[in-house]
């Protein structure tokens, strides 16, 4: 039987995916970061339903599935010095802040992020709806995209989900801010149901900020 558990590497193309959030050529992958996602590992990825592969001409493209953008939020295993595609994986993460997170949360290099003090900690109702928006800006690959709630709800774990739904609600209240059903209900996952949130008489699926 194939072993299924994740190595280093494995755990670096998850990583890598996440921070491109879209899908990917192999052949960019080893363009931009020296992530080679080989026969195996793709086979192996996708049949633990991690990422989702497609031929496509010479090569193949690649996207993280719900169940990947669950498991990568978590903790996974880049311990291994001698994986090459963790300096990939890290360099993906890298400039991805700089590219989409940074512009849209008022910081304009890593420095300021990490090291200002002079801004007073926001109360925290409005510190949730403030980590809502830069969980939506690491996610969407642009203001106003679609981003499933499914994949915004991993990185709130450590709030009770009726804290994090009072602030999805408050959210909802903005002109910048929608919240809308998925249309095609057949195409809806348990994950994507659990996720989603109840506004009126219906069920909440996908969020869209700077529409």
């Amino acid at each position: 039987m194939a072993n299924d558990s994740l190595t280093p590497s494995d755990s670096a193309t998850l990583i890598a995916l996440m921070a491109e959030a879209r899908t990917v050529l192999n052949t960019e992958l080893v363009e931009l970061y020296g992530i080679d996602v080989i026969k195996d590992r793709r086979e192996k990825l996708n049949r633990l339903h991690l990422v989702r592969s497609q031929r496509s001409g010479r090569t193949y493209s690649h996207e993280l599935t719900d169940e990947g953008w669950v498991l990568v939020q978590k903790d996974l295993d880049v311990s291994s010095p001698k994986a090459r595609a963790i300096g990939g994986a890290l360099a993906a993460l890298h400039l991805n802040l700089l590219n989409r997170v940074l512009s849209r949360t008022g910081y304009h290099n890593l420095t300021e992020m990490f090291s200002r003090t002079d801004i007073a900690p926001p109360e925290p109702s409005a510190n949730l709806e403030l980590r809502l928006r830069n969980a939506y800006a690491a996610l969407a690959t642009q203001p106003g995209a679609w981003v499933a709630l499914a994949r915004l709800r991993p990185f709130f774990e450590d709030m009770p989900r009726a804290d994090v739904d009072a602030a999805l609600r408050r959210l909802s209240q903005a002109p910048d801010v929608d919240l809308v059903p998925e249309e095609n209900q057949k195409s809806l996952t348990e994950v994507d149901r659990t996720a989603a949130i109840r506004l009126g008489r219906q069920d909440r699926h996908l969020l869209a900020i700077g529409v």
